[in-house]
């Protein structure tokens, strides 16, 4: 199965939202169509998508700031999940961030989602003895 790991243009944004859905990425805070317009104006090229034949099968949405790097929207399908795509896709991401300087990055995992957080740790990342904090400035609406 030949795969591409290219980045995100926009005739890709519903396959891109359907996957997300399909991973229980979307939530009624975060508009997808705002996230991904957001990002295409920074940074457009830290946001990736993997293709397998025509069909987009795993994202990642990252970003550096000039002291960290940050990973969002990492997704993988769940029929290709546990083969790699996962891995494939933070490998890439971390080269480009390390092009542009990054010396770490950080991510963030609702503390209920088990399965992620042991993904992250099996690839090097480990827990931050910090506490995140986050305060709306815009608020987004989102109903499927």
């Amino acid at each position: 199965m030949i795969t591409q790991i290219r980045p995100f243009e926009i005739q890709d944004k519903d396959s891109v939202i359907q996957l997300w859905k399909d991973c229980d990425l979307v939530v009624p805070w975060n508009n997808p169509d705002d996230d991904i317009q957001r990002k295409l104006k920074v940074q457009p090229e830290l946001f990736l998508v993997m293709c397998c034949t025509d069909q987009i099968i795993a994202t990642v949405m990252a970003g550096y700031d000039g002291h960290r790097g940050w990973i969002n929207y990492l997704a993988v399908h769940p029929q290709h999940r546990q083969s790699g795509r996962g891995r494939q896709m933070v490998n890439k991401v971390e080269k480009l961030l390390l092009e542009k300087g990054c010396p770490k990055i950080n991510l963030q995992v609702r503390s209920t989602n088990v399965e992620v957080i042991q993904f992250y740790r099996n690839i090097g990342f480990k827990t931050d003895d910090v506490v995140g904090l986050g305060k709306r400035l815009q608020f987004d609406k989102y109903s499927s």
